[in-house]
């Protein structure tokens, strides 16, 4: 069975984190969507409800499970099975972050692998950070998030 990892904080995850799970659950068996504690990022939304949200939203894939981690990479994919993960990258200046990184992995671990797919149309332009300042200042993110991230924002913002 092959594993791919699809890591990142997913804070929150958007509809191109969406597409690339997507996509990415027809090229492997199981995607494990491992979601980074990252304290050093100061997520919005706590691990565990970031963990609930990116469940509801892929809870239409049954080749998919969700969980956080806090230790390297390479040690989480090992600790699922994997020597590969996913990374989407949607500009140069993501790839060359990407590239570093992918580079840094394999130093650490031999025939360790990271595969990129870049967004599908229309979806590039998306990211956590700027779909969080535009739900900061009261805008309508609901085409850039699944309904259940949207409605996490209402709550936030609105209460």
């Amino acid at each position: 069975m092959t594993t791919v990892i699809y890591p990142g904080t997913f804070n929150p995850i958007t509809n191109g984190h969406i597409d690339l799970v997507e996509r990415a659950a027809k090229l492997f068996d199981k995607v494990v969507l491992g979601i980074a504690y990252s304290e050093k990022k100061q997520p919005m939304f706590a691990l565990g409800q970031r963990i609930e949200l990116c469940e509801q939203a892929l809870s239409h894939l049954d080749n998919i499970e969700v969980c956080g981690f806090s230790d390297l990479l390479v040690n989480f994919a090992a600790s699922k099975g994997s020597t590969t993960v996913l990374r989407g990258v949607r500009s140069m200046k993501d790839f060359e972050y990407e590239m570093q990184m992918a580079d840094m992995n394999r130093a650490m671990q031999a025939g360790f692998e990271t595969i990129f797919l870049t967004p599908s149309p229309g979806l590039a332009c998306i990211s956590s950070s700027l779909v969080r300042e535009i739900a900061s200042m009261d805008g309508d993110v609901s085409e850039f998030v699944p309904a259940v991230v949207n409605a996490a924002f209402n709550d936030r913002f609105n209460a």
